[in-house]
């Protein structure tokens, strides 16, 4: 498929009444309001394309940006790229999964989510944190840095609660991710989690909470066989 066609695919597919849902959680125009489930229909039809997913990203469409994160290869882009792809996200939706989604997929990607957890714009830090959370829960325990893991806990203890409001929730996602997927760092996690307290997000005109943490690990360590590590983020 052509820019021009998966774009038309993508207006037909579009509704009302989820545009308006994406909309209250944040996405700008122009968004067409696709169900995800309608936009892997579309992706099936332009899987492994990487010029089409960049092209498409670059568009600033947010349901396009959302099916770019699904449809591109990260350990194909420079890190210049996935830079471009967090500077440019249409909205949190993009922030917190599509770029991350990609930035996963990179070899370097835990030291460029370390880079971008200090930028001062919101949008960038969220992709930082958002990714470093999906990393804990993919990689095999050998190859995180558990000692960068506990380092991170304490700087999200100490940090969350004057952070920008998205930054707030990505960073206890990232409690979440440790505590649930590293075992070298479960006990750090719930600990830093207790103490960190609840976390207040402004979620927009939503019914969206914010997940307690420790309530979440747990939960999430509880279930038949524990918490197994992910294959992907892309969903």
């Amino acid at each position: 498929m052509t820019l021009a066609e998966t774009m038309a695919a993508i207006a037909a597919a579009g509704t009302a009444q989820t545009k308006k849902t994406l909309m209250n959680h944040g996405a700008r125009e122009p968004v067409a309001g696709v169900k995800i489930s309608d936009l892997k229909v579309i992706l099936k039809q332009i899987r492994k394309d990487q010029s089409l997913a960049l092209a498409l990203y670059e568009t600033g469409h947010y349901d396009a940006q959302y099916l770019a994160g699904l449809a591109a290869n990260g350990a194909l882009m420079t890190a210049a790229q996935l830079r471009q792809w967090a500077e440019t996200a249409n909205a949190g939706g993009i922030s917190e999964y599509a770029v991350p989604w990609v930035t996963a997929e990179h070899p370097d990607a835990w030291n460029i989510a370390l880079s971008w957890i200090d930028d001062t714009s919101p949008d960038v830090a969220v992709s930082g944190w958002a990714t470093l959370a999906g990393l804990v829960s993919l990689l095999p325990d050998d190859q995180i840095d558990v000692k960068q893991v506990l380092a991170l806990l304490k700087r999200v203890e100490k940090e969350i609660h004057d952070a920008p409001n998205r930054v707030r929730y990505v960073m206890n996602s990232f409690v979440i991710g440790a505590g649930t997927y590293v075992d070298a760092a479960h006990h750090a996690a719930v600990e830093a989690a207790r103490r960190i307290g609840p976390v207040k997000v402004n979620m927009g005109n939503t019914s969206c909470k914010v997940p307690e943490a420790e309530g979440y690990i747990a939960a999430s360590r509880g279930r038949p066989g524990g918490a197994k590590k992910k294959k992907t983020l892309k969903c």
